[in-house]
């Protein structure tokens, strides 16, 4: 039977029909996602005007990325630093200093994309033989494979595991940290990463946050690096992903929606309600989004003028970041910044009187 939802959509007869329009999302985009993941889809666009952002990485979404990433973001000639890089080679030694003598670390890489940003910094480590192995992590299985291909031709005798998973809904699960072979939990030490700008790109970063906490033991580490800065601030400026990718991203959800090119336009501006810059698709016309595959029947209307916010991106300041790392029940152990103050990367670890209730 046909699963029906409630709406708190505009009625049909709310809207007028002279100049409507069906969308229908294609083939492909039933074959990319779950029917959890179709129901997550429909709730943000009911409730938020949303079409998250962590579902662009799938499908061709994965090759975007890539693409925009050794295009844009990776060191060359040219561009010879990439933060996130620049960040973890500045931190080695505080990292380093905190792993014991003789004992080795796993590396679970939350949102892994390429693996590209982590190879220098797991390089080190590995030449001090304190790498046990390395677990990739994201949304996207397509993206998974982008990271096996690099990280087995860079890394050939470290153990690579890898999993889909979406941090914003689920805690990683403990049998990715089993030893395989007697199936008994391995107490090896976890450092966390969360690179990128991707926590910035959450809608619910408090969520994230707890999720890596209970994911988390008392020897394990969280880093994670963003933007710092005021959002409200921003100069209007379209650069870096809020125009390349954000480009792909609005091509990426109109062909899977089913929404036609001249029916919309892209708007990029500062969201007061989230703090946020955001990347919207306005819509010219009033629309109905038809969902009727999976045993899905569900129909979204919406009115000329409305926006689906398709991409955002949340900056830093750092009472706001400290406030968050404290209400997810995490410590910050330490933080630094690029040279330009833009970018910060972020050590925390469990608080440990919180981690001591929870499991009494």
């Amino acid at each position: 039977m046909a699963q029906n939802f409630h709406s708190n959509s505009k009625l049909p007869s709310d809207i007028s029909t002279t100049s409507s329009r069906t969308a229908k999302p294609s083939s492909e985009f039933y074959s990319l996602f779950s029917q959890e993941e179709v129901f997550g889809i429909i709730d943000a666009l009911e409730v938020r005007r949303e079409i998250p952002l962590k579902y662009s990485y799938k499908g061709r979404g994965a090759k975007i990325w890539n693409d925009f990433y050794l295009k844009y973001i990776i060191p060359r000639w040219y561009r010879t630093s990439n933060v996130e890089i620049e960040l973890l080679k500045d931190n080695f030694q505080y990292f380093n200093g905190n792993i014991k003598t003789g004992e080795k670390v796993n590396i679970v890489d939350v949102g892994a994309g390429n693996s590209y940003p982590v190879k220098n910094f797991i390089q080190r480590l590995n030449k001090l033989d304190k790498i046990n192995k390395y677990i990739a992590l994201d949304i996207s299985e397509e993206l998974l494979h982008v990271s096996k291909n690099n990280f087995t031709k860079w890394f050939p005798l470290i153990e690579f595991i890898s999993s889909t998973i979406d941090i914003e809904n689920h805690c990683i699960p403990e049998i990715l940290f089993q030893n395989q072979a007697s199936l008994e939990m391995d107490d090896t030490a976890k450092i966390f990463l969360h690179l990128g700008v991707t926590i910035g790109n959450h809608q619910n970063r408090d969520e994230v946050l707890k999720n890596f906490r209970d994911s988390m033991g008392k020897n394990d580490f969280l880093i994670f690096t963003n933007e710092t800065g005021s959002n409200s601030k921003w100069d209007g400026i379209v650069r870096g992903g809020c125009k390349y990718h954000v480009e792909e991203v609005y091509g990426w959800v109109k062909k899977k929606i089913g929404i036609k090119s001249e029916d919309c336009e892209l708007v990029r501006k500062y969201d007061l309600k989230t703090d946020s810059i955001v990347a919207n698709l306005k819509l010219r016309h009033n629309y109905t989004i038809n969902f009727s595959q999976m045993r899905i029947d569900k129909k979204i209307e919406m009115s000329e003028g409305e926006e689906i916010t398709i991409w955002r991106h949340h900056k830093y300041e750092i009472p706001n970041l400290l406030q968050e790392i404290e209400r997810s029940g995490l410590q910050l152990i330490h933080y630094s910044t690029d040279k330009y103050k833009s970018h910060i990367m972020v050590i925390c670890k469990l608080d440990l009187s919180i981690f001591e209730n929870m499991r009494g």
